[in-house]
């Protein structure tokens, strides 16, 4: 662990972890808004197009997951973990950065743009890659889809490229509220669905129109498109105008490439085990529809789905907005050679990170089920919420690790990381393929999630540990970072514990949608109470610092 004597390491808060604060609490406030309406959405599609069981829901799941894919695959990693500290460096330049960023998104749309015609046009290809044994008429469905949804691929790409030049400028906030438009979009989408094919729960793969088809694939990707355009907006009133440039050479695109070869070969080494994992799972759903065995309950690929966007929530909306304003801090004090500037951030982040997820974590171990059952009134879901809930705390914390080494344009450590990650999951697949029965298959992979997100969160740590020994003779002030986890973990198996309580209490309410939202709300209630009361007993603040910018903001709260 890191020597105590460090003086970066005693974190006063100052002007700058004000501001910090409040960027993370503005960006929090629009993510909780659109994962908000991502629920509405995904329970609407629930209800207009099926469930685990239904080919409509399969089938669309996949058409409209694949575009995510390969975004991340080409390029969402890649434009993440160069473009800020890039852009950052490149406003020491005469001209404030101005040429060099015009070319660098040049590059990137132009990259895009090709790659994305590419996989257009090889749709077919596509929705093979990420199906097993399915039949011609559900791969025909799927094909007719996923023309439609591909074309994302840019827009994602387009969105991130302008979104981080917005936060290379300190202006975070629209990158996370411009997702709302996508979902509120989409929601309307799927209203209209309900509204004009009413009985599209009950369509076969051969009944869906092409009308149809446009419509649920079609609003889809309309979303995704004004996710993006709505940018161009604040990017004019932050006073980036920009032109496009082409001629590369001379430019210093040579660091910006390495750290994106070694980038993309790490999503590359997650996304080809992601391909098994996928087959994995619409073999357990093909199973359970019925089409290669008789069927049974559980969870298939659209279960996972919901599931993972459960997982997500609190990761996004702390993890990520978080990370998202500390990031140009963490670039620019690495540029600057400021070791001890970065420690200090990583480790209030860390803390912060920690507390956060294992709040979550308890909530979603002992509610999961009833959570999953109330929103998506599928119960299915519960089993795979609990066993991803145990990892969220490590997945967030290699996120921030990840990008202290992007700050140091170091990408090469994160690709280690991701191929070890990659390593646990493989291995966890093919024992899935080999041993699981259907209806326990896709639980079994939000468990092999857990554990391989457990490896890369110690990992990421000790190679971040080392790295940074390696500049300064310090670590990552790893003392108050075991004493905060080990209090936050106390807390957290409290708090579930009592959460728990709560379930067992109200069992008398038997099943059903209803029985599950009063279960989720009491329960919710219990696990947070505890769960800060406790903190304020064992003087675990992180929380508390990070939410109080918004708690000025309510009335009766200001000055406290």
């Amino acid at each position: 662990m890191s020597a105590q004597s460090d003086p970066a390491t005693a974190s006063s808060p100052g002007t700058g972890d004000a501001a910090l604060a409040r960027s993370s609490a503005l960006m929090a406030s629009g993510t909780l808004v659109s994962r908000l309406l991502g629920f509405v959405r995904t329970a609407l599609q629930v209800t207009a197009i099926g469930g685990a069981a239904q080919v409509g829901a399969q089938v669309f799941d996949i058409a409209n997951k694949a575009p995510n894919i390969f975004y991340m695959l080409l390029a969402g990693g890649v434009l993440n973990a160069v473009l800020v500290p890039q852009i950052v460096r490149a406003f020491g330049r005469p001209d404030g950065g101005k040429e060099y960023v015009d070319r660098l998104v040049t590059l990137a749309l132009l990259i895009m743009g090709a790659a994305t015609v590419v996989i257009t046009l090889a749709a077919p290809l596509v929705v093979r890659l990420y199906t097993q044994s399915w039949p011609p008429e559900w791969l025909a469905l799927a094909t007719a889809m996923a023309f439609l949804c591909l074309p994302q691929v840019f827009f994602y790409g387009l969105y991130t490229v302008l979104g981080q030049v917005l936060n290379a400028r300190s202006s975070f906030g629209p990158y996370m509220w411009a997702p709302v438009l996508n979902n509120v979009v989409a929601i309307a989408g799927l209203v209209a669905v309900l509204v004009l094919v009413p009985d599209a729960k009950q369509l076969d793969a051969t009944e869906w129109t092409s009308g149809q088809i446009a419509l649920l694939a079609g609003t889809s990707t309309l979303g995704v498109a004004l996710q993006a355009l709505i940018l161009l907006w604040p990017l004019h009133r932050a006073g980036f105008g920009y032109r496009p440039r082409f001629g590369f050479r001379g430019m210093g695109f040579r660091t910006a490439g390495r750290l994106a070869g070694w980038t993309f070969a790490g999503v590359v080494a997650g996304q080809l085990v992601f391909l098994l994992t996928s087959k994995v799972m619409t073999r357990a759903g093909e199973a359970l529809a019925g089409t290669t065995t008789t069927g049974a309950e559980g969870a298939s690929s659209a279960s996972y789905t919901a599931a993972y966007l459960l997982f997500m929530l609190p990761h996004s909306l702390v993890a990520v907005s978080l990370v998202t304003a500390l990031f140009t801090r963490l670039s620019r004090n690495a540029g600057l050679g400021e070791v001890a500037a970065v420690r200090r951030d990583f480790s209030a982040g860390a803390r912060t990170v920690l507390v956060a997820a294992l709040l979550s974590s308890a909530a979603l171990l002992a509610l999961g089920p009833a959570i999953a059952d109330a929103l998506f009134g599928e119960p299915a879901i519960g089993p795979v919420v609990v066993a991803m809930a145990v990892g969220l705390a490590p997945f967030s914390l290699t996120y921030l690790a990840q990008r202290v080494f992007y700050a140091f344009e170091d990408a090469r450590t994160p690709f280690v990381t991701a191929v070890v990650v990659a390593g646990v999951m493989l291995l966890a697949d093919v024992a899935l393929l080999l041993f699981a029965p259907p209806e326990w298959t896709v639980a079994g992979v939000g468990a092999a999630m857990s554990l391989s997100n457990l490896v890369g969160g110690v990992l990421s740590l000790a190679l971040l540990r080392r790295r940074l020994r390696s500049l300064d003779g310090h670590g990552i002030d790893g003392y108050r970072l075991l004493r905060t986890t080990v209090r936050a973990t106390i807390i957290a198996l409290l708090a579930g514990g009592a959460g728990y309580g709560v379930v067992r209490l109200l069992e008398p309410l038997g099943e059903g949608r209803a029985a599950a939202v009063v279960t989720m709300l009491a329960g919710g209630v219990v696990v947070l109470a505890v769960f800060l009361v406790l903190c304020r007993v064992m003087r675990v603040r992180e929380l508390t610092d990070l939410a109080s910018p918004l708690l000025r903001r309510v009335p009766g709260l200001r000055g406290r």
